[in-house]
């Protein structure tokens, strides 16, 4: 059953490759939606895909790419927007 979350990445996220290596992830996974930097410092991801599949790409939040430092991942559940793609929003 295809699912919506909306995920809040905090810790080193930002200038660490942290969107590019995320919309790699999610087409790996097969995960549709979007990230873009916060400017709290925090990156942003909304994500559609099935309960494996966010839970998969939940988990490669909490450690990111190489040089990220990942304090928190925290989410919650949203309404479907059908995204075509994975995109990374300026």
């Amino acid at each position: 059953m295809l699912q919506h979350f909306n995920i809040t990445v905090s810790g080193k996220v930002q200038g660490v490759w942290y969107r590019k290596s995320t919309q790699e992830k999610a087409n790996e996974i097969g995960i549709v939606g979007f990230v873009k930097n916060q400017s709290n410092g925090s990156v942003y991801i909304e994500a559609e895909g099935n309960e494996d599949q966010l839970k998969s790409l939940l988990e490669w939040c909490a450690e990111g790419p190489q040089f990220a430092i990942v304090k928190d991942v925290s989410f919650t559940t949203g309404a479907i927007r059908s995204f075509e793609r994975f995109e990374i929003l300026r």
